[in-house]
């Protein structure tokens, strides 16, 4: 018995840790956004653009501080080298007597100190560096802002998704309860088997709708789930609603004057135009002359046998100023200075290419949301009115009034009545989506502490 007990505890653990392992998770939209900001895999790869970014600044500014070598030496001479002199106890002789120089051992240490004083190119580069920090800083931004939408955008195409799903479960519904009345009436001879028929073949229309829809969902759910940088495996059930919150029309009157001032993708570019001039300064700068102090302190000592103490040791010190210019180097300096400056030009022109584009794509979204707004207006009335209709010719077809045609009519009707609203509500929300990226708008649960 009391083994029996023990394995039904067991089985029932089994089954609730199974089932809490294959609970899906619920994510809102906010969740949604929060995740991405931590899981996607592109904008993870921005922020290590930022890292090295900010490591190349260092690397920079290491150029323009002082330098400071230590090195050290032992020597064992295996046979002495000699120095020629001539036999000066016979200087008729013409004899040339070797004399070894040098000792058996020898041991020096050197530490040598550098400190550039004036280099163009140390300076402007360390300019060029803080200016690419920021270009890689603006582009994180706007990888975060294209997350974002992307996120949205997936997240109200998988409500939508849920939404028709809804709506066809909604009809396969109306119309099963259509066909029980018409069985109903058809039993009371009332109906003819022509509007069974027409009663039954609506309801099988629309199950393989209701089929389609169901992946449809699915389908936009994985879609949600790559957005955000989940496993595939990891179940998630997208929770929320279709709400509209409306754009504040001084936002909307105001944009298209305003938007290159947040808009972070067309910032990066023109720092980026402010780097590549920074290198026609830098390769200018090669004709210019280098100048550093330098300071030696030596630490050495030679002896013949290995007993070597710290008095066996002598120092020496030296300072001094190097003055480098390069006088003709094959025209390099020049064709380098050329090939920037066409850099510069070049990206110029992307600079307004891009501003051409993004005035275009704001004009764009700003009449889509402008025509969305309208579109569920008047889509609401028509909701009301295909609903009222559809109430209508439902009482008149239970009293003998109406066809069963007539029912179908109102009730497709109805239906995309419903599709028109609910679609018009996509529209609007991407629409919106899409216009805080072009202004630079984060939501206020993204963190950018974290850059500064």
């Amino acid at each position: 018995m009391n083994r029996l007990l023990l394995l039904t505890v067991v089985a029932a653990l089994t089954v609730s840790s199974v089932a809490a392992q294959t609970s899906a998770r619920r994510v809102t939209i906010d969740d949604a956004v929060r995740i991405a900001m931590e899981k996607n895999s592109d904008l993870q790869a921005a922020r290590f653009e930022v890292d090295r970014a900010d490591a190349r600044v260092q690397e920079a500014i290491g150029y323009a501080l002082p330098s400071l070598d230590l090195s050290g030496r032992y020597t064992r001479s295996l046979k002495r080298p000699v120095f020629f002199l001539p036999d000066f106890a016979n200087p008729g002789s013409g004899k040339i007597m070797p004399v070894q120089i040098g000792s058996n051992h020898s041991v020096d240490m050197t530490l040598n100190a550098r400190q550039i004083l004036f280099n163009g190119t140390v300076f402007v580069g360390m300019g060029a560096a803080g200016i690419y920090a920021d270009v890689a800083r603006d582009l994180y931004r706007a990888r975060q802002l294209e997350t974002v939408t992307t996120v949205k955008r997936a997240f109200y195409r998988a409500l939508l998704a849920r939404e028709a799903l809804d709506l066809t479960r909604t009809s396969l519904k109306n119309a099963e309860d259509n066909l029980k009345n018409v069985d109903l009436l058809r039993a009371q001879g009332v109906l003819s088997e022509y509007d069974h028929l027409r009663a039954s073949v609506a309801v099988e229309n629309l199950r393989p709708a209701v089929i389609q829809s169901e992946t449809n969902y699915t389908l936009s759910v994985d879609g949600v789930r790559s957005a955000i940088g989940l496993g595939a495996l990891e179940p998630i059930d997208v929770v929320g609603q279709m709400q509209i919150e409306p754009v504040d029309d001084s936002l909307i009157v105001s944009a298209p004057q305003r938007f290159l001032e947040t808009n972070h993708t067309y910032a990066a570019l023109q720092k980026q135009v402010e780097v590549n001039e920074a290198f026609v300064m830098a390769e200018r700068a090669n004709y210019l002359p280098t100048i550093s102090a330098f300071g030696t302190y030596q630490y050495q000592t030679a002896k013949n046998t290995f007993n070597i103490s710290t008095s066996d040791f002598f120092t020496s010190s030296q300072v001094g100023l190097q003055f480098s210019l390069s006088l003709f180097q094959g025209l390099q300096t020049n064709a380098r200075v050329q090939q920037t400056q066409v850099d510069v030009r070049k990206s110029q022109e992307q600079l307004t290419n891009v501003e051409r584009n993004l005035r275009i794509g704001l004009t764009s979204t700003l009449g889509n949301l402008k025509a969305a707004r309208q579109r569920i207006d008047a889509q609401q009335r028509t909701v009301e009115q295909a609903e009222r209709g559809y109430k209508i010719v439902t009482t008149c077809f239970l009293s003998g009034a109406a066809t069963q045609l007539e029912v179908n009519d109102a009730e497709l009707a109805l239906t995309q009545a419903k599709v028109n609203r609910i679609q018009a509500q996509y529209d609007y929300l991407v629409a919106a989506a899409e216009l805080d990226q072009y202004l630079g708008r984060l939501p206020a649960s993204v963190s950018t502490e974290d850059l500064d």
